[in-house]
């Protein structure tokens, strides 16, 4: 049986990380290791520090990475990409080109029989000012503004508030896990179980924890942790859901 893999919060192209070339490398490097083995790959958002695509443009740069997306998806792979609040401007260009299925919002999945509620995590967050900003990244009106600016302008923009973020929240892969009362998305998973029971394990990005919490007796919650500083990712084989890190060059299984 083949595996089902999830990562998120790569922050490709991210200014604030030294040796980009080298942290895009990192990544693809696991892709292919999994490539032969994957019935499917999620990704959880975040996936590009910065992501905004014009109708006939899209940025430049991430050219191994999406190379072997292709890869994975030519080879029958499922690729699912979901938008975090980093990388929430996408038109179809990772469906066309990549061939990946792209997710705008939260899902419900069933995989081998157990069921999965998988989301970047940002639109449970309950921070005023973080929402008021959601909602104007979201408006389609201000959109249709930002793309009427020469990319040359608004890329850069984009970037630096980007680069900015990453600094002020000092986003690095050692996050603090803040507990149960205080993470949002625990919260949204306690309070979602009550009304759907059957779900077997919730998976979030976002936060940059690298942590699984026990939900009751039957469910859990696995924070992603990040592509940054702790190359975390989650796998299931059909039976066993397992969170593990990368490390280049080390024996693969």
């Amino acid at each position: 049986m083949k595996k089902i893999y999830f990562l998120s919060d790569a922050h490709l192209g991210s200014w604030a990380i030294e040796h980009s070339r080298t942290h895009e490398r990192r990544l693809v490097s696991f892709l292919d290791k999994i490539k032969n083995d994957a019935a499917a790959v999620y990704m959880l958002g975040d996936m590009f520090d910065f992501w905004y695509e014009f109708k006939y443009a899209v940025p430049k740069g991430f050219t191994r990475f999406l190379g072997k997306v292709s890869e994975l998806t030519d080879k029958g792979v499922e690729v699912h990409l979901f938008t975090g609040n980093h990388d929430l401007w996408c038109l179809d260009y990772f469906e066309k080109e990549c061939g990946v299925i792209l997710h705008r919002e939260p899902c419900l999945v069933e995989l081998y029989g157990k069921e999965f509620f998988l989301a970047h995590g940002d639109e449970f967050s309950k921070d005023r000012i973080f929402q008021l900003l959601r909602k104007i990244f979201h408006s389609k009106f201000l959109r249709k503004c930002f793309s009427m600016i020469h990319p040359r302008w608004s890329l850069w923009m984009g970037n630096s508030w980007a680069r900015h973020s990453m600094i002020k929240h000092k986003v690095k892969g050692d996050t603090p896990f803040l507990g149960a009362e205080n993470e949002f998305c625990v919260q949204f998973a306690t309070e979602y179980l009550k009304t759907h029971p059957s779900v077997d394990c919730f998976i979030f990005g976002h936060r940059h924890v690298d942590e699984d919490f026990p939900l009751g007796t039957s469910s859990r919650c696995i924070f992603l942790g990040d592509w940054i500083g702790c190359f975390a990712y989650v796998v299931f084989d059909g039976e066993n859901i397992q969170r593990k890190h990368y490390i280049e060059g080390e024996k693969f299984e």
